[in-house]
């Protein structure tokens, strides 16, 4: 039990990490128009709206399980991506879950955009929000475009096959690792113009599908002498150029750091150290599927997404906490050897492909959220903090009756500011 109790409890930061967020300031370059002429004017009056003791921390996480609702209701309802192919033998997804997925997505983008904006309104700012929010984030990197592929689904005309989607997946989570690794370089996270654009579009794709039905979408693009180019292999090609667009842009920036001698000047081998473990799981993650003897990406291509979108977003988070506490990266993720296992299991004994796939997937997904819990937690001790409320950690007894009437001081506090 002990051991249990050691295990759940596992510090995953190190000392000098938990020290170098105590001399991290956030600081970012936003120039989208979008986010600047509308929605960050839209957000201000929004979080007005909000109660001073609704916790950031809180409408991060509201919002994520919002996007995580899309993934669920799609997952239960097209589980293969089929349900929108337009084949007589499939059931097409009902609409009202179109319409939710809308809102659902909506609402998600907005809490996501206030969050930060409610932490400074109330002075709580801080490390905790940030890596909370960017550690979510680089989990919704892999729910948007899994979602999306169920508007078109597999349909052999009108969209493409899941081969083709999933280096969609791969293109997106190049795009959040590299803008990261950016900042792990110069100190300054340039928000790429992509994000609100996915995140409008879905929007407006959901809506579309909900109003006018999936039957919308299978329709091809006159091209003139170049032929015909269909609805579905339309939003790859979108999402590929949307999603490779920043990569110009973050060598420019990184370059500039050098030049300028305004970044963390590592030497090139440190500063490409933390591109070894994504590399890593991006070789190992495109081999799968084309040397699996049961054609394992047609057989279950959602499952294969979600295990790429887990574990990128567990190198991705540990990513996140060196560049945030301004320390070494990692260039070797612990798991690497379980995936290599697994892929060689595979081939040697096909009928085991599909079960180690579903049993790397829980192991992966369970150590992820140990992982990001744990990390939370030591953030909250190290900072006093409680990680959904606004008040500060009981650190004895004494301190009881001073936590009691933390709300009542606080709102005091708050109205003569």
């Amino acid at each position: 039990m002990e051991r249990l109790r050691q295990m759940l409890n596992y510090k995953y930061l190190t000392r000098v990490q938990i020290d170098g967020f105590d001399n991290y300031k956030y600081s970012s370059i936003d120039t989208s128009p979008l986010s600047q002429y509308v929605m960050h004017p839209f957000w201000n009056w929004l979080v007005k709206f909000f109660p001073r003791w609704f916790a950031p921390n809180l409408m991060t996480f509201l919002g994520f399980l919002f996007s995580v609702m899309n993934l669920l209701l799609l997952s239960y309802y097209d589980w293969n991506f089929e349900a929108s192919s337009g084949e007589d033998s499939t059931t097409p997804i009902p609409r009202w879950v179109w319409i939710s997925c809308a809102i659902n997505i909506f609402v998600a983008y907005t809490l996501d955009g206030i969050d930060g904006k409610q932490a400074r309104r109330i002075g709580l700012s801080g490390p905790l929000g940030e890596l909370f929010d960017h550690g979510l984030d680089s989990y919704t990197a892999m729910l948007i475009p899994t979602c999306l592929y169920s508007i078109f689904g597999r349909s052999k005309v009108y969209s493409v096959r899941p081969m083709r989607m999933y280096y969609v997946c791969m293109t997106v989570y190049f795009n959040f690792f590299v803008s990261h690794w950016e900042k792990y370089n110069t100190g300054i996270l340039y928000l790429p113009w992509g994000y609100d654009l996915s995140m409008w579009g879905s929007t407006a794709m959901y809506l579309v599908t909900w109003w006018m039905g999936f039957e919308s979408w299978k329709y091809e693009l006159k091209l003139g002498f170049l032929g015909t180019l269909p609805l579905g292999n339309v939003m790859e090609m979108v999402l590929h150029v949307s999603a490779m667009a920043n990569l110009p842009l973050v060598i420019i920036n990184v370059y500039n750091s050098y030049k300028n001698r305004t970044g963390r000047l590592l030497s090139p081998m440190e500063a490409l150290r933390p591109m070894w473990p994504f590399i890593t799981y991006f070789v190992l993650l495109l081999l799968w599927p084309y040397l699996s003897p049961n054609d394992i990406m047609e057989r279950d291509p959602r499952a294969m997404f979600m295990l790429s979108g887990t574990i990128f977003s567990n190198v991705s988070c540990r990513l996140i906490v060196s560049q945030m506490s301004t320390s070494r990266c990692e260039a070797w993720h612990w798991q690497t050897p379980l995936y290599v296992g697994t892929i060689l299991l595979s081939l040697w004994l096909p009928i085991l492909e599909r079960p180690l796939l579903y049993m790397l997937l829980v192991v992966t997904t369970l150590t992820h959220w140990h992982y990001g819990a744990s990390v939370v937690n030591q953030m909250c001790e190290h900072f006093n903090r409680v990680c959904f409320t606004v008040h500060k950690r009981v650190r004895d007894m004494g301190n009881l009756k001073k936590l009691q009437d933390q709300p009542e001081e606080m709102n005091t506090s708050l109205k003569q500011e």
